[in-house]
């Protein structure tokens, strides 16, 4: 073919191609209502406008019920055969698989509207939780890689270097400097022990090990890498590097520049730049640390997705928010901007906004260092008894810390029993 035929052929391809979208476009119509909650209702509000830009015959309707709220209304309304429900429904992962448990037909399978095609734009751990028996019921939407906060001026002063802090054993090491420093006065990291299992669970995912094995089957928190991240729980109580905390205590004690460190899902730097602005400067982000040198530093705490239910009488509209909300750069990008909703898009890292430094986080680049863990998270599956699993670990954990048990694997092995009588899971050999 001549160049100026191939020419004329790409200019005609390409306004097909543009007016097929354009087509679709003003083919759909109608109202899209979505459920949400707080921060996460306010993010998705932000992806109307590029929406809308590609949709204008669409209205979307994001109603904020409440995080509580819309679990409950989502379970009444699968209860009820799908009455009610709205076109676009917000989840989160470890609630999730207690839908498609017990409700396999209230929500779309997307691989029939196309999930299945896009499904490698998301890090495998994402699906995890979101897919049952092949079917895909909902997209990914945020993340949780789990990162250390940590105060740069408390650090400094202990003589702290955080380029330095590669292991456990080295921010053990730390702690006991940041200790020397401030007389005891200011800890490394606080732990909701008694009040939850979070560091448990962070630390075991990064060894690859969770309450349940990866296809729901076993009970697996007995296994070896749960009982390293126990036992490292107990060693940061040994060596007097933590304080105990719940949520709200944590918050008043890195305001009151109690704490020189805060582990979390990266959602939680909207909480520490909300709640302290005046420290603006002073905190910066660094990976988790390995359980041993050249060890996995990822992990992940927390996340949603946006599910369809059966019942939406305007499918392709809803899965056409979702999709443009979360299947797209600068969807997603409009929520971490706005909201400090961490994406799960992997393109999303290549963003110019990921890679510009940070006022808050002494002009760090932190979206670029939180996103490069993505790609590391190893998967872990919540099932339908995640809720059950957390609430004999939060009991186990805390006894092991009091001394109630020898050693972590003890610890474990009665854990896993109790999971097992509760789900009737066995427990893995």
């Amino acid at each position: 073919m001549k160049k100026t035929a191939l020419l004329t052929a790409l200019t005609l391809a390409s306004l097909t191609a543009i007016s097929g979208a354009s087509a679709q476009g003003s083919a759909l119509s109608g109202t899209v209502t979505v459920w949400s909650w707080d921060v996460a209702a306010k993010a998705l509000q932000s992806t109307i406008p590029s929406f809308n830009a590609k949709y204008p015959n669409v209205k979307v309707n994001v109603v904020d019920l409440g995080n509580q709220n819309t679990y409950d209304r989502g379970l009444a309304g699968c209860a009820a055969g799908g009455a009610d429900l709205p076109d676009v429904y917000s989840i989160e992962n470890n609630e999730a698989e207690v839908f498609w448990a017990r409700f396999p037909d209230c929500f779309t399978d997307l691989n029939t509207l196309g999930a299945d095609k896009i499904a490698a734009q998301f890090p495998a751990f994402k699906w995890t939780e979101l897919m049952a028996g092949g079917k895909r019921y909902a997209m990914p939407w945020d993340s949780g890689p789990v990162v250390i906060f940590y105060r740069r001026d408390l650090y400094q002063q202990a003589g702290v270097n955080p380029t330095a802090i590669k292991t456990w054993d080295d921010f053990i090491a730390a702690g006991k400097k940041v200790n020397a420093k401030f007389g005891g006065s200011v800890k490394m990291g606080a732990v909701g022990n008694g009040q939850d299992d979070e560091w448990f669970r962070m630390l075991a995912n990064q060894n690859g090990c969770f309450y349940f094995d990866n296809s729901a089957t076993q009970v697996t928190v007995a296994k070896s890498g749960c009982v390293q991240a126990l036992d490292t729980v107990k060693k940061l109580y040994a060596n007097n590097v933590v304080m105990t905390s719940d949520w709200g205590g944590q918050i008043t004690a890195f305001k009151a520049n109690k704490l020189a460190s805060a582990m979390f899902g990266a959602w939680y730097e909207g909480t520490i730049r909300t709640n302290a602005p005046d420290q603006k400067g002073k905190w910066g982000v660094y990976p988790m640390p390995a359980s041993k040198a050249g060890g996995v530093r990822a992990a992940n705490l927390g996340g949603s997705a946006l599910a369809l239910p059966a019942s939406s009488k305007n499918k392709e509209a809803a899965y056409a928010f979702i999709q443009n909300a979360l299947a797209t750069t600068g969807g997603q990008v409009a929520m971490l901007k706005g909201e400090g909703l961490v994406p799960s898009l992997l393109s999303a890292a290549k963003d110019p906004y990921v890679a510009q430094p940070q006022a808050y986080w002494g002009n760090q680049k932190v979206w670029q260092t939180i996103l490069d863990t993505l790609g590391d998270v190893p998967q872990a599956r919540g099932t339908q008894y995640f809720q059950d699993a957390r609430q004999v670990m939060i009991v186990v954990q805390a006894d092991y810390i009091k001394g109630k048990y020898k050693t972590a694997q003890d610890a474990l092995n009665d854990a896993a029993k109790k999971i097992s009588s509760a789900t009737g899971l066995p427990v893995a050999k």
